[in-house]
């Protein structure tokens, strides 16, 4: 690393929060880029305000690397090869499966998919409240936990009774940044073997019409730009992204509402505000408060300190979309704000390809939440509430509640 900073820990996330911590503000402030200690040992630079978080994601000086090659290592030690995911390709191979794939997950495509996503998320809440013998019930094992993967397996064609192969090597992938590399690489692997061994099942099998078999069809399409590793590519990508992260905000989304009853019984009393105020709970949550980590491939100079092509950059979603000089009042939950121009789901060419599907998911979880249980509340105190700090996105390990 260049720079003659002093070298700093990542800010801590209080305890029992999902953060972000009181730090980044004074970071935005005082050093917006700073060289910093990541929890896995290496060091980067840590860019914390919202106009330079934003143009990290699009500046094509900076690329995320590959899981398996990032920190660097030379000859022997480095690991084999491995696919890369969605947010790590990079130039044509990214515009060519990012054409495939961004239509799947539009909102005219989803738009049917609202039917059955209300059904699912009816359904748990039904099965929560008649298995209750007082009233009340832990809302993360009853709903937030299972509502994700259920609809990340109805739309993407992931088996859901797979979930015991698949699951501890996401929550391994997620927590990349603090656990030791070995462990990192052999859930890759096993997440990457899954995979090619799912979609030669599915060419064997008769079946719908899911996201896997689309793209399958399609790789095989004459003159298609679209591979078969491209489509392991994606089931890798979406078991990463697509269950573990909407399940953790979604938790902490309902713990926000939760605890600011005033807001809840105005958009309870007024529901067609559930669209405005889903984007102002994905600003306020910190819902990538993990570590995203870019590779600058250029030599460039940010607010005086220079960084030079091989250094890691850092931007943090979760202190840029607290940044007072890009939304009013930023601590404060409003969830009539408007506009909301917030960095949840990144920005630029690698923004979340599946945004909408999040947007969509926790819309419908909490206008059923609300229809079937206008009385639920918190039925313990929130500084008693146990919190699932297992990777750097923590979330509420458990939500008692009572109605």
């Amino acid at each position: 690393m260049s720079g003659v900073d002093t070298l700093a820990g990542v800010p801590a996330v209080e305890p029992g929060t999902a953060g972000p911590p009181c730090a980044y503000a004074r970071l935005r402030s005082e050093n917006p880029v700073i060289r910093t200690q990541l929890p896995n040992g290496e060091t980067a630079w840590l860019l914390s305000r919202y106009a330079d978080v934003r143009a990290a994601f699009a500046d094509p000086r900076l690329e995320r690397p590959l899981l398996s090659a990032w920190p660097p290592r030379d000859g022997d030690t480095a690991p084999p090869p491995c696919l890369p995911t969605f947010l790590e390709m990079t130039g044509a191979h990214h515009e060519r499966v990012r054409r495939a794939v961004l239509p799947l997950f539009g909102r005219r495509r989803l738009e049917p998919v609202r039917p059955r996503i209300r059904a699912m998320a009816e359904e748990l809440i039904d099965t929560m409240v008649a298995e209750s013998v007082d009233g009340t019930a832990d809302l993360v094992a009853s709903y937030v936990e299972p509502l994700p993967l259920r609809v990340l397996c109805e739309t993407t064609g992931l088996p859901h009774e797979d979930r015991d192969i698949y699951l501890p090597h996401t929550l391994t992938l997620l927590g990349a940044s603090g656990v030791p590399m070995a462990e990192v690489l052999a859930a890759l692997y096993a997440l990457q073997d899954y995979a090619a061994a799912l979609i030669d099942r599915k060419e064997q099998e008769d079946g719908g019409e899911d996201h896997i078999r689309l793209l399958l069809a399609q790789s095989r399409s004459p003159g298609s730009d679209l591979t078969r590793d491209d489509v392991v590519s994606f089931v890798v990508t979406m078991l990463m992204a697509g269950y573990k992260t909407t399940m953790q905000h979604t938790g902490n989304a309902l713990l926000a509402l939760l605890t600011h009853p005033g807001a809840l019984r105005r958009l309870r009393a007024e529901p067609s505000g559930i669209g405005t105020a889903v984007e102002e709970l994905l600003r306020y949550v910190p819902l990538m408060n993990a570590i995203n980590i870019l590779v600058a491939t250029e030599d460039f100079t940010l607010h005086g300190k220079h960084i030079r092509a091989g250094d890691a950059v850092v931007p943090v979603p979760a202190s840029a979309n607290r940044d007072p000089a890009a939304f009013a009042d930023p601590d404060r939950l409003d969830l009539s704000r408007s506009p909301n121009a917030h960095v949840a789901f990144g920005h630029g060419p690698h923004a979340c390809t599946g945004g909408h599907l999040t947007r969509l998911q926790l819309a419908t979880a909490i206008e059923v939440l609300l229809e079937r249980l206008p009385g639920i509340e918190l039925a313990v105190p929130v500084d008693s509430i146990r919190w699932d700090e297992s990777t750097p996105l923590r979330a509420p390990a458990q939500l008692p509640v009572r109605w």
